[in-house]
C-alpha cells in the first residue's frame, strides 16, 4: 500500500492505541488524583493540577496517536515526538507536583530509596545518563538500529522521558529532602546538559549528507528531501534545547548577583519552599 505523504493534522492525530503508555500513563493519573482529593488546596495548589493534567494530555496525544506510524518517513516527525517527551512532558509534570508536601517530606521516600534517588538526582550522575542516551542514540548506527528494530516506537521514547525526568529534576528541584540546594550547581548542570542536545544538532545542521541510512533513500512527508528532514531535525533539537539553557542562565545570574551580595565565593544555598 501507499503511504499516505501528505497526512493532515487529522491524520496525525487519529486515535493509536499503544497499551503499555496508556496504562502508565493513566497509573500515574490516578495516584495524582487521588493525592489531589485528599489534599488541602493551600497545599496543593489547583494551578499545580492544571499543569499536571497539561503533561497527561500531551503525553497521550504523543503516545496514543498515529504520528509513531510517520517516524520512518519523517525524521523531523520522529525528533519532535522525542523531544516533547523529554523537553515538555516532564517540566510540565515535575511543575504539577505538590512542592509544599515534599518540603514537609510528605511522598518522599526514606532510608535506602531515598539514597538512591539522591543519588541518581545527583547533577553530575543525570548529566552523565543524559549525555549517554542523547549521544549513543544518535550515533548513525545506534538511530539506524533503533528504526529498523522499531525501538523507536518503544524503548527509545521511554528513555527519552527517563532522561529528561532527571535533567527537569535537577534543575526545578522538587525533591528539597534529597537534593542539593545550591544555584549555581544547577545552573551549570543546566548549561552542560544542554550541550549534547545543541552538538547533535548541529552536526544535523551543517552535514553535507544524510547520516542516517533509513532516511537515505526514504520517501518523505510533505515533499521534503531526506537532507531536508534532517537539518529540519537539527533546528527542532537545538529550539527544544533552549527553554533549559534560558533557565540555566537565569540560575546563574541569581548565583552570581547572590556572591556579590553576600561577598564570598561558597555556594549560594536556595531556601526550602
Amino acid at each position: 500500500m501507499t503511504p499516505n505523504l501528505s497526512p493532515t493534522l487529522l491524520d496525525l492525530l487519529a486515535p493509536r492505541p499503544d497499551a503499555l503508555w496508556l496504562i502508565g500513563i493513566l497509573a500515574l493519573s490516578g495516584w495524582y488524583a487521588l493525592g489531589f482529593v485528599h489534599a488541602p488546596r493551600r497545599e496543593w495548589p489547583i494551578w499545580r493540577a492544571v499543569l499536571f493534567g497539561l503533561a497527561v494530555v500531551v503525553a497521550l496525544v504523543i503516545t496514543q496517536t498515529a504520528v509513531t506510524d510517520f517516524t520512518l518517513n519523517s525524521m523531523t516527525l520522529y525528533m519532535i515526538r522525542l523531544m516533547v517527551l523529554a523537553e515538555l512532558v516532564p517540566p510540565l509534570a515535575i511543575l504539577g507536583l505538590p512542592a509544599a508536601y515534599f518540603a514537609q517530606e510528605r511522598l518522599v521516600p526514606h532510608g535506602r530509596p531515598a539514597q538512591a534517588l539522591s543519588w541518581l538526582l545527583d547533577p553530575w550522575v543525570a548529566l552523565a545518563l543524559w549525555a549517554a542516551i542523547i549521544v549513543f542514540w544518535n550515533i548513525p548506527a545506534s538511530f539506524s538500529a533503533s528504526l529498523v528494530s522499531n525501538t523507536a516506537s518503544g524503548l527509545l521514547p521511554l528513555l527519552y522521558v527517563f532522561g529528561g525526568l532527571l535533567s527537569w529534576a535537577v534543575v526545578l528541584r522538587p525533591l528539597p529532602s534529597v537534593q542539593g540546594k545550591g544555584y549555581g550547581n544547577r545552573g551549570w548542570f543546566g548549561l552542560l546538559s544542554a550541550l549534547p542536545m545543541m552538538s547533535v544538532g548541529a552536526v544535523w545542521l551543517y552535514s553535507p549528507r544524510v547520516l542516517y541510512a533509513p532516511y537515505v533513500g526514504a520517501l518523505c512527508l510533505w515533499n521534503t528531501t531526506p537532507l531536508q528532514n534532517q537539518v529540519n531535525s537539527g533546528y527542532v533539537m537545538m529550539i527544544a534545547g533552549l527553554p533549559g539553557m534560558a533557565l540555566a542562565i537565569g540560575q546563574l545570574m541569581l548565583w552570581l548577583i547572590a556572591l556579590a551580595d553576600s561577598g564570598t565565593v561558597t555556594e549560594v544555598e536556595e531556601p526550602d519552599a
